[in-house]
């Protein structure tokens, strides 16, 4: 298993050097491109890195870069082409709709991620030295430049590292095997999760506790990063941007992966505490790009990372052993859990066919149900409950026969007042035994 972490680079004497290899790794990759798609028009083949190596091994941008990182540069160009060709053959199997195209080219004069193997970089006096090509050499007599190495990693365990440029700065991404945790945990012990606005995630388990991972402060980062971009671009042309612009984008960025990984280390951090070993994620494909709740609403949903952090929970689940179940969850809203509604699957066949649930759920516009509440939900037998609750409990529904739950302990107590987490205050730190014996294992 392996973990990245991120160092940003600000030496300035630096910064040129990561400027060069970047720019000379995005030419690089536009050669190699070039050359994949005329192969791919004339011949109807795929390139192999192989291929590319042996072609570009004497050009003046593969001279400029070590050997290493070049090759690297050209691996990525044939795990593109090498991905095109299995997208086209899911096309025409029917397994995706949109047709997938050729490998394009990337901006001229632009900047693009460089990865340098273990087998490339050496340490020097607690700083990482990055060798340069021969041509670089032979022309201003550099062989190298060199990164502050992070304090809490151990260079022996470094497989990796990437020079990634991103709104005008540049990152360190330490590439490192992690240690192998194995915590004492239980499949049968289980955890629905319903990913939300004001509520990041909404979380159920079927061992009688459920919580609330608070999501307004990253929805009022969100608003706030809006309203900046739109007064700085109003009376602007098209495609306008400035480095103000790019320093705003880049914060806005940092906040959305500081949320992300707390509040998926809090999640993780919690069923390992509870010995629960599998996470039910309500998920619908392309739910973000297809969604209509409005102008506002569909600004703030969509721009909320929640593929992100679905992705990182998956992660930390690989990492811990944890079952990691995707499910979709249409009508997981409207049925009720505590009257035993039917869950059907949404059908664009029959999107006109309405279904009667028991329950009913609350709404912020004045009408019948404007007395619940936007968060609230009645049941048939009048008892109101969370509304995001209940679809946590619907999504572990969506399964259980499956995975063969047991649901006796998901009833009205879990539905009512979930507890709230604010990620960014409360931090959910593992107890050092439930550590030690899980190294132990």
């Amino acid at each position: 298993m392996f973990g990245c972490q991120q160092v940003l680079v600000d030496d300035t004497k630096v910064l040129p050097y990561l400027e060069f290899v970047c720019s000379e790794a995005n030419k690089l990759i536009n050669c190699g491109t070039y050359y994949g798609r005329q192969i791919y028009f004339k011949t109807g083949k795929i390139i192999s890195k192989f291929d590319l190596n042996y072609e570009y091994k004497n050009h003046l941008h593969y001279q400029f870069l070590c050997a290493q990182a070049a090759q690297q540069v050209l691996l990525s160009v044939a795990e593109a082409f090498s991905s095109f060709l299995k997208l086209q053959m899911a096309y025409r199997n029917g397994e995706i709709a949109d047709k997938p195209g050729l490998p394009k080219y990337r901006k001229k004069g632009g900047l693009a991620l460089i990865a340098f193997p273990k087998q490339a970089i050496s340490l020097i006096d607690d700083r990482v030295r990055f060798p340069l090509g021969k041509k670089v050499k032979s022309i201003f007599g550099i062989d190298s430049f060199n990164v502050p190495m992070p304090s809490n990693l151990k260079f022996e365990a470094i497989r990796e590292v990437r020079i990634l440029p991103r709104n005008g700065c540049f990152y360190a991404e330490f590439v490192y095997r992690q240690q192998v945790f194995k915590p004492q945990i239980d499949s049968s012990r289980v955890l629905g999760i319903d990913p939300g606005l004001n509520n990041l995630l909404t979380c159920v388990s079927n061992i009688g506790k459920s919580f609330v991972v608070d999501g307004r402060k990253v929805k009022s980062q969100n608003q706030w990063y809006n309203k900046q971009i739109a007064n700085l671009k109003t009376g602007k042309p098209q495609g306008f941007w400035t480095a103000e612009l790019a320093n705003i984008a880049e914060r806005r960025n940092r906040q959305m992966r500081d949320a992300v990984n707390k509040a998926a280390r809090y999640v993780i951090n919690w069923c390992i505490y509870n010995q629960v070993g599998t996470i039910v994620f309500g998920w619908n494909q392309r739910h973000k790009d297809s969604i209509n709740i409005g102008k506002k609403n569909n600004q703030e949903f969509v721009q909320i990372p929640t593929a992100k952090l679905k992705q990182r929970i998956d992660q930390l689940c690989q990492q811990y052993g944890i079952d990691f179940v995707e499910t979709e969850e249409s009508y997981t809203s409207k049925s009720s859990f505590l009257d035993n509604d039917i869950l059907p699957t949404y059908d664009e066949r029959l999107k006109e066919q309405e279904y009667r649930f028991s329950g009913k759920r609350g709404e912020r516009k004045r009408g019948k149900h404007h007395n619940l509440g936007r968060g609230g939900y009645r049941t048939k037998a009048g008892i109101r409950i969370n509304s995001d609750c209940n679809g946590a409990a619907n999504i572990l529904k969506k399964v259980a026969t499956q995975l063969g739950l047991d649901l006796a302990k998901v009833g009205r107590a879990v539905l009512i007042l979930p507890r709230r987490i604010n990620v960014f205050r409360h931090v959910f730190r593992l107890p050092k035994n439930i550590l030690c014996e899980s190294l132990s294992l």
